[in-house]
């Protein structure tokens, strides 16, 4: 099954501005060695990130992103229930949010969270909370339930307030994978092709479970956590002391993460991924 040759991890954002401390981006090659940071001189921007996946990324890369790349579907039979433009699959969903959000820089989303019909389903700062939300925690694609029953938190996407929520990530990332329609697969919304790079999406708690962390303490901000998971995973550890960034400390164990799992046949075949499921809400890479 392995035949990538490395295995690129990204810690994503969606906060506003051009360039932010928050994406991290880690490389691990398949031939061995300690996970190591990817930087970029000024700090990375999507649209870096953009171009690297387009023209810099290294041959047969699986490159992981810790985005949601879909919104909920299967529970009500559409994205945005009640609206006739509501899209019929994901990358149709990803070209409205880039076509809405054309005019807001840097792969912002804020046309659409703001929209008068896609704003009803999505809970927003202010108390704002649409009458499609759903009430409680919000509406959940079938991947986050499974990742809830490995003991994650997952958070809907339609959610839009506080610290832990992945609905602006998962926006502003939608509009750079319509961008890479037709040059960059996403599995599973995408086959897993036979050769070549591939993006699939990963949840970072996930890669630190499986490095001996609890959900609870899925967060590091040490080079002693960041090894200490790394030699879980089998993985060398990294040169540094002290303090790191967990945005860093994310990337570098989930590059290692990617590493050690690709190989697991049940990964890329879990038991409630089926063909709609993968066409309208895709999956997350380590949900089973």
């Amino acid at each position: 099954m392995i035949r990538f040759t490395h295995f690129l991890a990204i810690d994503w954002s969606g906060a506003v501005g051009e360039r932010h401390r928050a994406i991290a981006l880690a490389l691990a090659d398949a031939d061995g060695g300690a996970p190591v940071l990817v930087r970029s001189e000024r700090g990375w921007s999507r649209g870096n990130v953009l171009e690297l996946l387009l023209d810099g990324l290294p041959e047969s890369t699986l490159v992981g992103m810790d985005l949601g790349i879909s919104l909920p579907f299967a529970d009500r039979g559409a994205f945005f229930p009640g609206w006739d433009e509501s899209p019929a699959d994901a990358p149709a969903l990803w070209r409205l949010v880039d076509e809405v959000c054309s005019a807001d820089p840097h792969f912002a989303a804020t046309a659409l969270v703001d929209h008068h019909h896609a704003s009803q389903h999505f809970r927003r700062h202010g108390g704002r909370e649409g009458e499609h939300f759903g009430g409680g925690l919000g509406r959940f694609r079938v991947t986050e339930l499974a990742q809830a029953k490995q003991g994650c938190k997952p958070y809907s996407n339609f959610n839009l307030v506080g610290a832990a929520q992945v609905g602006k990530s998962s926006l502003t990332g939608m509009r750079l994978l319509n961008r890479l329609r037709g040059a960059l697969p996403v599995w599973p919304v995408d086959p897993l092709p036979a050769s070549g790079s591939v993006v699939v999406e990963i949840y970072t708690t996930l890669a630190a479970i499986a490095g001996g962390r609890s959900a609870a303490r899925s967060k590091m901000r040490s080079f002693e956590e960041v090894n200490a998971a790394l030699e879980t995973l089998g993985s060398p550890p990294v040169a540094g002391s002290r303090s790191i960034d967990d945005h860093s400390a994310d990337a570098l164990v989930s590059a290692a993460w990617l590493r050690a799992h690709a190989n697991r046949h049940e990964l890329w075949h879990p038991a409630e991924l089926t063909g709609e499921i993968a066409r309208t809400e895709g999956w997350t890479f380590g949900a089973t």
